[in-house]
């Protein structure tokens, strides 16, 4: 009878104006940081957009389906290195996402005694600390040797596909994909597996009390549970590898030029502006923050497009 008395004294107790005041500055403080994120993003899209107004002006949207690429000319177009940022972005998720994670699962579940778990964990987060152009001079020196025989047994046995016709020169689309999904790995390992060991435990034990197998509750219960986080993940992952500079300038070959082989020579946006933006001029720069721009729509489509799957999936699983 104390307790209770003792209970519904503390639920009645009315908070101090010092409290209420905290409250309320830290309410205010969260939504004018808010705010202030979305304003420096209006900013730097309208910075862009801006200063790429010469050349939407000069080209307008044909500069998507354009090839060429000739400043003596001041003849410019982003398609081919829209095709490399996509192709090479598409590329390091097809080698992240299954090795991400799986390796999430893997370093979540008591598959491994605790402190190797630990271990692992922290080498997979080293990872993310190396710089890229470490990554970048890595893969001439390794990478590439190996990439290029793989490529000429893949155009030698399969050079009637359009993505192995032509012979590997070293640089190319192929090197640059993988040395982007290693470096998209650890990011979405960390975000995968910190979403998969949030989750409540009652979820696997209820899972597993009902006579669920282990792998049916990792792939029906777990994975569907933390499916936001680890599309977050993802998402982190190619929105790193759509922006990579270094690593990808190093590795892909700067070719301005179209091909549907992975084994030629290719470019992304942003290793086009990496190369070329420090001596450009006039209409060049233009052309340059319009490929800008539109590295910035990618990712905006991006971020959409995986808020509509996440939806969908909470719908389905709610």
């Amino acid at each position: 009878m104390i307790s209770d008395n003792n209970n519904s004294q503390s639920e009645s107790r009315s908070r101090s104006v010092a409290e209420k005041s905290l409250d309320q500055a830290f309410i205010w403080l969260t939504r004018i940081l808010g705010i202030g994120i979305g304003v420096i993003l209006l900013v730097i899209a309208l910075t862009v957009a801006f200063r790429a107004l010469p050349a939407i002006q000069q080209y307008g949207l044909g500069f998507l389906l354009s090839s060429s690429w000739n400043p003596v000319k001041e003849e410019y177009g982003a398609l081919p290195m829209i095709y490399g940022t996509i192709v090479s972005s598409a590329i390091a998720l097809l080698i992240a996402v299954p090795l991400g994670v799986g390796t999430a699962i893997f370093l979540s579940e008591d598959f491994l005694p605790l402190p190797i778990r630990t271990a692992l964990v922290f080498l997979v987060e080293l990872l993310a600390a190396i710089p890229s152009v470490v990554y970048g001079l890595w893969g001439i020196a390794v990478l590439i040797p190996i990439l290029t025989n793989l490529g000429k047994f893949l155009n030698g046995t399969f050079g009637w596909l359009p993505i192995f016709s032509t012979p590997p020169v070293g640089p190319g689309m192929l090197p640059a994909g993988v040395i982007l999904g290693i470096m998209t790995l650890p990011i979405i390992t960390a975000i995968s597996r910190d979403s998969l060991a949030s989750l409540p435990p009652e979820l696997r034990q209820a899972s597993l009390g009902l006579g669920a197998t282990r792998w049916t509750t990792i792939f029906r219960v777990l994975v569907p549970a933390a499916f936001s986080g680890i599309v977050g993940g993802i998402m982190l992952g190619l929105g790193r590898a759509m922006g990579e500079t270094m690593a990808a300038t190093l590795l892909i070959g700067n070719s301005n030029q179209l091909s549907l082989s992975v084994l030629a020579p290719a470019n992304t946006i942003a290793s086009l502006m990496a190369n070329q933006f420090a001596e450009a001029s006039g209409l060049q720069v233009a052309a340059l923050m319009y490929t800008g721009l539109i590295l910035f729509i990618m990712t905006l489509i991006v971020n959409i497009l995986a808020e509509w799957i996440v939806s969908q999936v909470r719908a389905k699983y709610n």
